[in-house]
């Protein structure tokens, strides 16, 4: 079976990774300056598991060097979803399937409107991994997991990508309920990401102070009466324990998306908020934290995005 992963950023990196040390043939897609070392030097995976490296080779930043794919692991930024996905096609035959792999609950649609042939797969990650300088992955914790399945629950092309992904050491889950996994992420990630960013504080911080820990509870309930009014399946009391795992956590830690306001990048608020409110307004749902959050932090992605 072979892989390509389309975006070799922390996540890619980490599972891609995984694939190819254990015999599987993976392609790895990437740009800039990550590429280049990886191209000279290989990919460095420093994780839990130990460090792990991917020799040069099948590395590229051209879809059509690769060939045909059996399954793509699509890990781009969500805002860059619809160029990527529209270079898919030289290495999709009508059996490949594409599992999406990032952050937010409606780029498998786009990604599907974007390809003429092959099938999108719906992905939950849960691992905390990044670049930490050209061609090195690091990394950290215990929790490095992934949770896919199709959007039409009739494709049963998922067993024997569940079966690769397992021989690899990869936690990996099936499911025939995959919109359940990416709107339970959803709730938490959408809050996380938006309130580390906008008070530019940590976990821990937000947590200890009464009006923060308020406004992220606030969120979070807004894209849970969202995700109810979608009719997705929302484990009962999921926000309570998520708080309970929030205060289990590294409380020093920030969200990736403080991370990119700060290092001057494209923010996925769009994917994050900007979701949340847009399908809010459809729905008749107030969502008045997010787009608080919106407000403070789109001008934010409009200038960094000037700047790429």
């Amino acid at each position: 079976m072979k892989f390509v992963v389309v975006g070799t950023g922390g996540v890619g990196g980490y599972f891609g990774g995984k694939l190819s040390t254990s015999g599987t043939d993976v392609w790895f897609i990437a740009r800039g300056e990550h590429l280049a070392t990886m191209r000279r030097n290989g990919l460095t995976v420093h994780s839990d598991d130990g460090t792990f490296r991917i020799p040069p080779g099948k590395m590229t930043d051209d879809p059509r060097t690769v060939g045909l794919a059996d399954v793509i692991l699509f890990c781009v930024k969500s805002y860059d979803t619809g160029f990527a996905a529209r270079t898919l096609a030289p290495m999709l035959t009508k059996n490949s399937v594409v599992i999406c792999l990032q952050n937010g609950v409606d780029n498998e649609e786009k990604i599907q409107r974007a390809i003429q042939t092959g099938n999108v797969y719906g992905g939950a990650t849960y691992i905390y991994s990044t670049i930490t300088g050209p061609g090195v992955i690091t990394q950290t914790g215990r929790l490095k997991k992934i949770v896919f399945g199709p959007i039409e629950t009739s494709d049963k092309r998922g067993k024997p990508i569940l079966d690769t992904l397992v021989a690899a050491g990869i936690n990996a889950e099936l499911t025939d309920d995959i919109q359940s996994a990416l709107w339970t992420k959803f709730i938490f990630i959408a809050a996380v990401g938006g309130v580390t960013a906008l008070t530019r504080h940590t976990l821990g911080e937000i947590l200890a102070t009464e009006s923060e820990r308020t406004m992220l509870e606030h969120a979070m309930r807004e894209t849970e009466a969202v995700a109810k009014a979608l009719r997705v399946n929302i484990p009962s009391g999921i926000i309570d324990k998520m708080f309970e795992t929030l205060r289990s956590m590294n409380t020093n830690t920030y969200s990736s998306m403080y991370h990119d306001l700060l290092n001057g990048k494209p923010l996925e608020i769009e994917a994050f908020s900007g979701t949340v409110i847009r399908f809010g307004d459809t729905l008749g749902i107030p969502t008045p934290t997010h787009r608080t959050i919106y407000a403070g932090l789109q001008p934010y992605h409009l200038k960094h995005s000037q700047n790429r």
